[in-house]
């Protein structure tokens, strides 16, 4: 059983982490089923709403990791649950006067990834104000099982909503849980971590600082480069999977969406079972186990393109539990790593530097996807990403990542 630290504050930041991932999750479902389903999106459009939608994370992140290094991070988030709560719930309003065409969705999903991006960062650099270095693993599990839980339950909630109803009723209720995250974000106990006043530098010299950390160290430099190769591969799958599954396998809107939350399932089971994991294996090997673990699952999703009916969507599921089982070991792992080991003063633009590696590949990813699936084929695009996912975990392999034993010390503010 998951047990929450006594701690209020955390406890807030906990129910209202769940609140703003069930949101996010939700969004992110019901956007394509609507652009699938209502709107007939070709491939080629799929992979550019979805890169539309993801392209804040490359353009963005740097921007509100400077924000989460000098201006209070609970109110950050708060805003930026507001703004997305205010849009989902416009979404549907749009959509019911028929305002809404693929141009405007896509709009309006690249606003709410916005949002995203700066709850995201300041969320990873808020943290360490509530727990000490010791107790990040532990607290990171227990954010974590909250984002697995909204994993496991938004897809499929989106999917049996779309079902009964339309897509913009899933969009209504996201923006309902994001109201409800900003409200418990805004609440004065949350007043733990005002940033300590800094010197006003050039951007271009605030931005150097973080990326000369990352580069000259070789565990964040490892961390990054193979978080890259995994989001893009990612990205690549989800531009054309909606697609291959409705259309060349024949499944129904509930059963991609009970397929999607197959990942949201090993997530919450990979987050319970992190005590364990982490008191029996070394730090490295526990990371080490997300890379590898996607490996497998993309070879499992790649099986289904020679498979059909019930084989091919058991496969599916098996696919996506996988891939939420072995990177929530890698998310609680690195995460904890990162927010050990860098300056305080610093760690809202390495958790943005992290941010832009990594899922500033999604845009790429999915215009790649669509592209490759509306030239050469569905299949063709979903084994490109089982090659990109053999290439995150060369990478790790090579670092010293599966030689780490325990968290290495913080370091000190002359090195950086």
């Amino acid at each position: 059983m998951m047990i929450m630290p006594a701690d209020p504050a955390f406890r807030r930041l906990w129910f209202a982490n769940l609140a703003a991932n069930g949101a996010e999750q939700l969004a992110l479902a019901a956007i394509p089923l609507m652009a699938a389903l209502a709107l007939g999106a070709t491939p080629e459009q799929m992979g550019g709403l979805t890169a539309f939608q993801t392209l804040p994370y490359l353009l963005l992140s740097l921007v509100a990791g400077i924000w989460a290094d000098r201006f209070p991070r609970h109110w950050l988030m708060a805003g930026s649950e507001a703004v997305r709560a205010i849009l989902l719930l416009w979404l549907p309003l749009l959509a019911l006067s028929g305002w809404l065409g693929l141009a405007g969705l896509a709009v309006v999903g690249f606003a709410l990834s916005a949002a995203t991006v700066l709850f995201n960062v300041a969320a990873q650099a808020y943290l360490p104000a509530l727990v000490g270095r010791e107790g990040l693993a532990h607290a990171n599990a227990r954010l974590e099982f909250a984002r697995a839980a909204a994993v496991f339950l938004g897809p499929g909630l989106a999917g049996i909503v779309a079902g009964w109803t339309s897509p913009m009723a899933a969009l209504a209720i996201s923006g309902v849980t994001s109201a409800l995250a900003a409200w418990l974000l805004s609440a004065p106990m949350m007043r733990r971590d005002i940033p300590q006043a800094q010197s006003r530098l050039p951007l271009r010299q605030v931005l150097a600082e973080g990326f000369a950390l990352v580069w000259r160290h070789a565990l964040l430099r490892a961390i990054a480069g193979c978080a890259m190769a995994w989001n893009f591969s990612w990205f690549v799958l989800m531009a054309v999977l909606v697609l291959f599954a409705a259309n060349d396998l024949g499944l129904s809107p509930a059963q991609i969406g009970f397929a999607l939350g197959a990942q949201g399932l090993g997530m919450l089971l990979a987050a319970l079972c992190v005590p364990f994991i982490h008191a029996r294996l070394r730090l490295g090997t526990m990371i080490l186990l997300g890379p590898a673990m996607s490996v497998v699952a993309a070879l499992c999703v790649g099986s289904t393109t020679a498979l059909q009916d019930m084989p091919a969507f058991a496969m599916l599921c098996a696919g996506f539990f996988l891939f939420g089982f072995g990177p929530m070991l890698w998310t609680i792992g690195q995460t904890s790593l990162r927010q050990a080991i860098v300056p305080a003063r610093l760690i809202g633009r390495v958790s943005a530097i992290q941010q832009v590696a990594t899922l500033g590949m999604r845009p790429v990813g999915a215009l790649v996807g669509g592209w490759v699936g509306g030239q050469y084929g569905l299949t063709a695009a979903i084994w490109l990403a089982v090659a990109g996912y053999g290439v995150q975990l060369a990478i790790i392999l090579l670092s010293p990542m599966p030689h780490l034993s325990e968290l290495p010390e913080a370091m000190a503010e002359e090195a950086v």
